[in-house]
């Protein structure tokens, strides 16, 4: 997924509050652009906290329907730097991106995109979707990685469950399950039910830092009350997480990884290392999207061409009057 704003932040306004050892980071609205737009709940990045492991952005959109919304018509944009990852609860996304791969966004289904060095993609929700729910996540990738070529991977965990709860393991392992997916990064995925009044003594990587976004219900992270769409923070140092629902069911998604230990520059939605390595990604997929009009030719270059794909390439927004900041 694109970050769709005309004049996109380099950090957001709102910061956590931390009790009980946990910080709750609180969302922020971002509409997917033009009036009848499909909007996203944004709790990662934030102005006091950028990273949790190498993930560098966590959008929660839904339930959205798609007669109000016109549901998500993403046109070809790029990416450089980044692995992107999508998780639906609800509706169905065709995926296309430059380095050929065509697949299908399902519920309980990952799909994970390496840029690496470059590409660009489309995602576009199906006729039959009548309403579009899930995450959108972008893990940074470690400097020796960022280059790597462009890749993608699909993998449909098993549910495992025990009483009072379900889960399916996307990246990394828990719960006993390991998936097959490769990351750059040890990282942790994963989307758990618990049913009213359910509680789990979830075992977790001590050197791991977690962020459970919750998508609906009230969910208690050791003493600490998390809200719908809001996101608990837990620092390293824990080999156990208590998870414990009220009144009503929880959903929740699991994320996880090591501290990521390395400044980034991020913008739009490009990763990079240096304020003049974005303004140049920004500068080469202009030439893609307008065409040049110094006698150069056109050439696919770093993002390539997203083929079969008929609505035209989003242009990048303006950069700021000012230098781009690392962060992490």
């Amino acid at each position: 997924m694109t970050n769709p704003e005309r004049d996109p932040q380099e950090t957001v306004a709102s910061t956590g509050d931390v009790t009980c050892g946990i910080e709750v980071l609180t969302p922020r609205d971002v509409p997917l652009g033009g009036p009848r737009a499909m909007r996203v709940r944004r709790t990662l990045p934030q102005r006091e906290r950028s990273l949790i492991g190498a993930r560098c952005f966590v959008d929660h959109y839904g339930p959205d329907r798609v007669a109000d919304s016109g549901g998500m018509s993403v046109a070809p944009h790029p990416h450089t730097g980044l692995q992107t990852v999508s998780w639906l609860f609800e509706g169905e996304i065709v995926h296309r991106d430059s380095a050929g791969n065509h697949a299908m966004v399902r519920p309980g289904e990952v799909n994970l995109m390496t840029a690496g060095q470059g590409i660009s993609h489309s995602e576009v929700s199906t006729e039959a979707t009548t309403a579009l729910h899930g995450v959108q996540l972008w893990v940074a990738l470690p400097d020796a990685s960022r280059h790597v070529a462009p890749g993608f991977a699909h993998h449909a965990p098993v549910p495992v469950s025990s009483e009072g709860w379900t889960g399916r393991v996307f990246l990394g392992s828990l719960l006993g399950e390991t998936s097959p997916v490769s990351t750059y990064t040890p990282l942790l995925g994963a989307e758990l039910h618990l049913d009213p009044g359910a509680r789990l003594d979830l075992e977790v990587d001590e050197t791991f830092e977690l962020g459970f976004p919750v998508d609906s219900g009230v969910l208690q992270v050791d003493e600490r009350e998390v809200k719908q769409d809001e996101l608990a923070y837990v620092a390293p140092g824990r080999s156990t997480v208590t998870l414990s629902a009220g009144s009503e069911e929880v959903r929740v998604v699991v994320l996880g990884g090591p501290p990521f230990g390395e400044q980034i520059v991020m913008w739009w939605n490009f990763v990079g290392r240096t304020h003049e390595e974005v303004v140049a990604f920004r500068e080469e997929w202009q030439d893609r999207v307008v065409g040049v009009t110094d006698g150069r030719e056109v050439r696919a270059g770093r993002f390539g061409i997203v083929v079969d794909e008929p609505l035209p390439p989003i242009p990048a927004p303006a950069l700021p009057n000012a230098r781009l900041r690392s962060r992490g």
